[in-house]
């Protein structure tokens, strides 16, 4: 058995698209699942964090148990949209060998609508691992763009979620594979 890189996206993806995660309160979520896009309530002034490991927002929900993130939605995306917000992310804090200087990253960062950041995986009791999985802010015209032109469909993955809790079965988890990063975006986000 290979061992898994320390940072690596891993999601659920086929050759048109690619499926990120987030939980919401049920006011947001279930307009957001019956028409297929994010409703008035949600609010594209505030960066958004979409994630494409479904373990990872286990843990940040707690199983969609917290409040506010009740209701856990699959949010299908064209993977050329999910492609160009990882080529405008940049890392959430300054990195030696990533970033040229920390002036350098400052410069990016107040530039850039996108954010990524790199937190530990988790297993199915919501432990930490050793390898990172990766968290991609967006605001501004990234918010826009993901509301709009990359949205292919929005699922209901809360039953899932609390399926999950219930059983810890992993054959239930979505299958998830390492994402092939575009090569700018894999050196700027520190990749490994």
């Amino acid at each position: 058995m290979t061992e898994t890189p320390k940072r690596q996206v891993r999601a659920r993806y086929d050759e048109e698209t690619v499926t990120v995660y987030q939980a919401f309160r049920p006011e947001i979520a279930e307009p957001a699942v019956a028409g297929g896009r994010f409703p008035a309530a949600f609010d594209p002034g505030r960066m958004t964090w979409v994630k494409p490991s479904f373990r990872w927002l286990m843990h940040r929900s707690d199983w969609a148990r917290s409040e506010g993130q009740q209701r856990v939605l699959g949010v299908v995306l064209w993977r050329a949209g999910f492609d160009a917000a990882l080529e405008a992310a940049v890392l959430s804090s300054y990195e030696r060998g990533v970033h040229a200087s920390r002036a350098e990253w400052q410069r990016e960062l107040r530039r850039s609508e996108g954010r990524a950041q790199w937190d530990p995986e988790r297993d199915l009791e919501l432990r930490p691992l050793a390898h990172r999985s990766l968290q991609l802010g967006l605001s501004g015209s990234l918010v826009e763009r993901y509301l709009g032109e990359w949205l292919v469909r929005i699922d209901d993955l809360t039953p899932l979620a609390r399926a999950l809790h219930a059983t810890r079965d992993p054959g239930l988890l979505p299958p998830e594979r390492p994402y092939p990063l575009p090569a700018g975006a894999a050196v700027r986000l520190g990749a490994s």
